[in-house]
């Protein structure tokens, strides 16, 4: 073989190398196939629902902004019918997770929308938001049993993307809000 034909065979291996898993990942897409496992831990939500228009009525009588300037997520604790032991475990569990975010911990807000909280309790837990869902428009999303909580994640521009149900995997969690922050 002289070397402009092996040169040339070399060339068409470097092109193959790249164009094949291309051409398989094009072929892939437009057939239909997703993976059966992702790497997130929610429950991804297709196509994401659009909730910038829900009401939703702080503690301070003032109403929530989904489409936040300072881009902003909205992780929504949604709990059962009651808010006693287990419920307030997970949203100190919730808020310690936001702080290990660091400086993008700023990034993500929380905000509880159930049974009214004693006012020490908000106000010992600073950056949580508690309100109320004037439309019920989360109801399908709250937590099953009566005194856990269940999460939703909602992106800046207020669309809801993925949920968490009750028993949810706190590491899991932490791990989908590092990845949308970046």
């Amino acid at each position: 073989m002289n070397p402009r034909t092996k040169n040339r065979l070399y060339l068409l291996l470097i092109v193959a190398a790249f164009a094949i898993p291309m051409a398989l990942a094009f072929v892939l897409r437009f057939e239909g196939w997703h993976p059966v496992k992702t790497r997130n831990s929610g429950d991804l939500v297709e196509p994401p629902r659009d909730v910038s228009a829900v009401p939703v009525t702080l503690a301070d009588g003032s109403k929530l902004v989904w489409r936040d300037p300072a881009w902003q997520w909205t992780l929504l604790a949604l709990p059962g019918a009651q808010c006693a032991a287990v419920c307030r475990e997970r949203l100190d569990e919730i808020l310690r997770m936001r702080l290990t975010l660091g400086r993008n911990a700023e990034r993500l807000r929380v905000v509880y929308l159930g049974p009214a909280l004693p006012a020490d309790f908000i106000a010992a837990r600073t950056p949580l938001l508690a309100g109320s869902d004037d439309s019920g428009a989360f109801s399908g999303d709250r937590a099953k049993d009566g005194d856990d909580l269940a999460l939703a994640l909602v992106d800046p521009n207020g669309a809801l993307m993925m949920r968490y149900g009750q028993g949810y995997d706190a590491r899991g969690l932490r791990e989908d809000v590092v990845k949308v922050l970046h």
